[in-house]
């Protein structure tokens, strides 16, 4: 079965960074680009990074650009996402999604077949 299982560290202060992790099983993880997005309580869903396949290819919303990266480990089917320098406006569930081809049109989540179930950040003091 396709899994996509996001997880993170859940409370974290201002200023802090957070390492999340997007870890697949079930399908070949290595023909597929990876994507964060988050939501808000209220809000629309953000698209905040994507990567392509073998790195050869990255995308960062305007929102993480300067303080976020985003790798991935194909041996370990893992797609990683730090940010750094966070603020309570980072605080949402972030979801991973799996794509079979990206490009600039990243941001549109109707080109992401499969969702994990998402991991929750809270920015707080």
């Amino acid at each position: 079965q396709v899994q996509l299982q996001a997880s993170g560290e859940g409370l974290v202060q201002p200023g802090d960074s957070v390492r999340l992790s997007c870890v697949g099983s079930g399908f070949d993880f290595s023909w597929y680009a990876i994507g964060w997005f988050r939501q808000a309580s209220g809000k629309e869903r953000e698209a905040v990074a994507s990567i392509s396949t073998s790195d050869e290819a990255i995308y960062y919303g305007d929102s993480v650009k300067g303080r976020s990266t985003i790798s991935r480990d194909n041996a370990k089917n893992t797609v990683y996402l730090h940010i750094d320098s966070l603020t309570p406006g980072d605080t949402a569930v972030y979801y991973c999604g799996r794509a079979f081809a990206l490009g600039n049109n990243w941001r549109n989540i109707n080109n992401y077949d499969y969702w994990g179930q998402g991991t929750r950040v809270t920015v707080s003091s």
